[in-house]
């Protein structure tokens, strides 16, 4: 049986109080994305409202994106799935071996006191997972 990881991925796309664009740094996902694929881990996406997960502009810029980066913006079922991300109240815990906490400034506002996130995050520490 394959092990299975929970990315958990931003929904927040600008940053308070200075509206200027933000979200997930992308090849924070992809480069973790990319290695748990060669180690065929199922693998799910979560977000703390579920639905769109916005992509930090400054994350694409030339220089910036590289080829994991630019593979996956280039992959319409991989873009989809940052379209539909789960809800953390979709997830039960039991099923993930692995929670891996993307970055991107969103991150800032919405997983700090989020505490369906806390509370997976908890469990799956507490029965041996990774955090």
């Amino acid at each position: 049986m394959s092990k299975r990881i929970l990315h958990v991925v931003t929904n927040v796309s600008e940053y308070k109080g200075i509206h200027r664009p933000t979200g997930l740094w992308l090849g924070e996902l992809t480069h973790a994305y990319d290695e748990f694929e060669k180690q065929n881990y199922f693998q799910d996406i979560v977000s703390p409202l579920g639905g769109h997960s916005p992509i930090e502009p400054k994350s694409l810029e030339r220089f910036v994106a590289d080829a994991s980066v630019l593979k996956r913006k280039n992959d319409p079922a991989f873009m989809q799935l940052l379209e539909t991300t789960k809800k953390p109240s979709e997830i039960n815990w039991q099923d993930y071996d692995v929670i891996y906490y993307t970055g991107g400034h969103g991150v800032m506002w919405d997983f700090l006191d989020n505490a369906e996130l806390q509370d997976i995050t908890k469990n799956i520490y507490e029965k041996g997972g990774m955090v």
